[in-house]
């Protein structure tokens, strides 16, 4: 397909050095990355906190080995098939999901995708932002009257690098995710010691009752929708190689061991009563007399994921305006995640955020069975008229999401995956029997 924009230029370039990272255009073989350069910036997107609590629900309930390892294993491995997937897409194309969208949901359709994309980034950056200033108070001893500065501080701090681009977020990754290894790898080595190593964790035995289906829900749902997303850096790859490999190392590989950390760390210190919560890995560097490198790894912990994040909303709120100025919508979207977090909404947030993640993963879905089985392997050019709504792709989506909070209610399977699979169905089914619509939308 063609690498033009819908303006017809590549001019990316912004005042200060920043870089407007082709917004609305496909990313030109020019500027493709290697994977020395996409590996650990996809690696520090996933190496995420919240990763972490996912890791601390699902350990209590299953012996160490093999239950949980395998469950871990088979949980990721699921979710990196199915970012890869798209990361190969974005790599063939050039195109972020927004831009895919469009083939499949329609020039009007698509805004849709840029909403529930963007909204939900936005809400998990204000969390970001206040749970740094939460933990500074409980292991720096900041005083909670402070939080207001805090958290507007780490708002525009953390955005710096999303603001100046793909640069600066590389360069940020290639130095923060080998430390951020080497300390957790440090600190359970530790935790390890002090259980007694292998026989040790053998002796645990479960505190708690989970289904599997419903352990393989956590695991696979917690960064499902950041999969839908990860194809805003994917696009960036060499090749459809190099995406799958970079996209695997992240979300198998690095949210696998997160994931992981989180449950061994719930095994170890459960009855420790100075461990507010045994699952986070900051905390329990700080009993053990390592808070300092715990703060270092919150930060770069915070950091590498942050900037992703208020960058993903940049490309949507971009897409969705039909404007090149992504830069914009860096700092727009970090003003009102600030707005969210000293307001406190962001606490009423995080459960309908959740939800959202149910809603998310039938938009890959979607662009999936578009991309493989409607057209073969190949979009057309973005500068190419699209009808302002493919039904096909509207309507197995809607029906797609619902089959998936459903079964997700009735604890039926796993329900980002159910929604993901009911979509391709769907749509392909849908895309034989509704009418070609003809390309008549005067929408860009």
């Amino acid at each position: 397909m063609k690498t033009t924009s819908e303006t017809g230029a590549d001019i990316v370039a912004v005042a200060g050095g920043a870089s407007e990272d082709y917004p609305l255009a496909a990313v030109p073989l020019t500027a493709r990355k290697s994977l020395a350069s996409l590996g650990p910036l996809l690696m520090g997107f996933t190496l995420y906190s919240g990763t972490l609590f996912a890791g601390g629900l699902v350990g209590p309930a299953f012996k160490f080995f093999p239950d949980l390892v395998v469950l871990i294993v088979i949980g990721n491995l699921i979710l990196g098939t199915y970012a890869a997937a798209l990361g190969y897409i974005a790599a063939k194309t050039g195109l972020s999901t927004v831009l895919m969208a469009r083939f499949s949901f329609g020039s009007v359709g698509s805004r849709w995708v840029d909403f529930i994309l963007g909204f939900t980034q936005i809400g998990w950056y204000a969390w970001g932002t206040a749970l740094i200033a939460d933990l500074l108070n409980k292991l720096a001893g900041v005083p909670t009257s402070w939080n207001w500065l805090t958290i507007l501080f780490f708002t525009y701090f953390f955005c710096s690098t999303a603001y100046v681009g793909y640069k600066a977020m590389d360069w940020l990754s290639r130095i923060a995710v080998p430390a951020m290894l080497i300390l957790m790898v440090w600190c359970l080595a530790i935790a390890s010691g002090q259980i007694g190593g292998w026989e040790g964790l053998q002796a645990i035995q479960p505190t708690k009752e989970m289904t599997i289906g419903a352990a393989l829900t956590i695991i696979v749902g917690t960064f499902v929708s950041g999969g839908t997303q990860a194809t805003n850096w994917s696009r960036f790859a060499k090749n459809g190689k190099v995406a799958t490999i970079a996209t695997l190392l992240a979300f198998f590989f690095a949210n696998g061991f997160l994931i992981f950390s989180g449950a061994f760390c719930s095994l170890v210190y459960a009855n420790v009563p100075a461990i507010a919560d045994s699952s986070d890995i900051v905390q329990v560097m700080a009993y053990q007399g390592l808070v300092g490198w715990g703060l270092l790894l919150l930060f770069l912990n915070m950091w590498t994921t942050q900037d992703n994040t208020i960058y993903a909303f940049s490309v949507a709120g971009a897409h969705m305006f039909r404007t090149n100025k992504r830069t914009l919508f860096v700092l727009g979207g970090a003003t009102i995640a600030l707005v969210l977090a000293w307001g406190g909404i962001y606490k009423m947030l995080v459960d309908y955020l959740i939800l959202l993640g149910t809603f998310i993963p039938p938009i890959g879905g979607v662009i999936m069975a578009d991309f493989w089985l409607q057209r073969r392997s190949e979009f057309p050019a973005l500068d190419t008229p699209q009808p302002a709504f493919n039904w096909a792709g509207v309507i197995a989506y809607v029906v797609a999401s619902a089959i998936a909070y459903f079964t997700g209610k009735a604890s039926l399977g796993i329900a980002p995956i159910n929604g993901i699979i009911a979509a391709v169905i769907l749509y392909v089914v849908l895309s034989r029997v509704l009418p070609q619509q003809n390309a008549r939308s005067t929408v860009s």
